[in-house]
């Protein structure tokens, strides 16, 4: 069919007998080139699916195309009924045109198109309609058919305009909906605040995440994009320096990226979390609260780590971990790295081994961890405690002996 639909059958009998012939025969060989648009048809769905272009535009191309087309087979059908009338006189181009063989193909082509969009849009002058029955006939399907291409174009228009704001109108609403449920009750504002934040950047990373994609992906390949994502930053922490590379490995494949918005307490103070956290990007503050004031300790970076404390020791966090910008950490069950631990005990030495090596110095200045600066802020509170509780023993004492004995002379 795609070679029969290619044959100019009309140019090789001109050229066979130098006469050009219309009749029926040559009128159905010619139809065969209908079957070319079926390629046509494959070429605007492969342009649909191809991420480089535009899917609005081609979508639009591809109805504008289908009108176009419709309008002109319309157009000619008409000019076809019109020209094989027997009474031309009588026709709807006859009427305005009584000599119309003898026009223009031009004019001919004008017409046929200028009366098949009136008909099709609804608009219907007048000037151009049916004047005998085979034509009211065709116009009857015609405009039934025209029906159902109306409702065709303005359903697919429609729902490329519907989803081109779609997640703008789900985020309004979303974010209405939050600031109802705030207002009903009557939350404090920095709740408000991290609640509008985390909309918003539910709304704006929506493209970033990453772990639905992977979540669909076969586990061979999810190992080996955790491998080329996470692998170089996790080994790099200082907990995990010198481990084995099978331990890496089966600990990012269980890791949970997530991003985090700036202002959110992943850890709060004296909790047992649940979870151990790399950053990955961003910043997060580690903040120690008095009871009366917040002190920001320091700030966490690419390639730290934060609630190892709760997870090799079993002591709740003396410090809140706040991001500070829009960070994405990595989320590590306690549960899971404690497994890892038992399943390989050459890597779980070297692991214990990091921990007590910063636990025992100054964590800040190496920059590893956070076990020293707990332990020394502790020994400080207890001396300030036993320095408060001396003194308030020495008043409670009374005057020296010797004084009082100077006093009575």
């Amino acid at each position: 069919m795609d070679v029969a639909s290619t044959i100019p059958f009309q140019g090789l009998a001109y050229l066979i007998t130098g006469e050009v012939r219309e009749n029926a025969v040559y009128s159905m060989l010619g139809v065969l080139r209908l079957w070319r648009l079926r390629r046509v048809k494959q070429f605007f769905t492969r342009l649909e699916k191809d991420i480089r272009f535009s899917y609005f535009w081609i979508r639009s191309a591809r109805l504008v195309a289908v009108t176009l087309f419709l309008v002109h087979c319309a157009g000619c059908l008409y000019y076809l009924i019109a020209d094989r009338y027997p009474d031309r006189q009588k026709t709807w181009i006859g009427a305005v045109i009584p000599n119309f063989r003898q026009a223009s193909l031009r004019i001919r082509y004008i017409s046929s198109i200028y009366w098949s969009i009136t008909t099709m849009t609804t608009v219907g002058y007048g000037d151009l309609h049916a004047q005998n029955n085979v034509e009211m006939i065709f116009n009857i399907f015609y405009m039934l058919f025209n029906l159902g291409l109306t409702a065709y174009l303005i359903g697919n228009m429609t729902n490329l305009v519907v989803e081109g704001t779609r997640r703008t109108m789900e985020f309004r609403n979303s974010i209405r909906a939050a600031s109802s449920f705030v207002g009903r009750n009557h939350l404090p504002p920095r709740l408000k605040q991290q609640i509008l934040a985390y909309m918003c950047l539910k709304f704006r990373a929506e493209s970033l995440n990453q772990q639905q994609l992977m979540d669909q992906l076969p586990k061979s390949i999810c190992k080996s994009i955790c491998e080329h994502l996470f692998v170089p930053v996790v080994k790099d922490v200082y907990l995990f320096r010198g481990v084995s590379r099978e331990m890496l490995l089966s600990l990012v494949t269980k890791m949970k990226p997530e991003y985090i918005p700036p202002k959110e307490d992943v850890i709060v103070q004296n909790e047992a979390p649940d979870d151990v956290y790399v950053v990955v990007s961003g910043e997060v503050e580690v903040i120690l609260f008095d009871g009366i004031y917040e002190q920001v300790q320091a700030t966490l970076g690419a390639r730290d780590i934060f609630g190892e404390v709760s997870a090799l020791s079993d002591r709740a966090q003396a410090f809140t971990f706040r991001t500070r910008t829009l960070s994405q950490l990595l989320r590590l069950k306690q549960a899971t790295l404690k497994e890892a631990m038992q399943s390989r005990p050459e890597d779980s030495v070297v692991v214990i081994k990091n921990f007590l090596k910063a636990s025992g110095r100054d964590a800040w200045h190496e920059g590893r961890g956070l076990a020293g600066r707990q332990h020394r802020r502790a020994r400080r509170r207890r001396e300030c405690a036993d320095g408060r509780r001396d003194g308030k023993q020495r008043l409670t004492r009374g005057p020296p002996q010797g004084r009082q004995g100077r006093r009575r002379r």
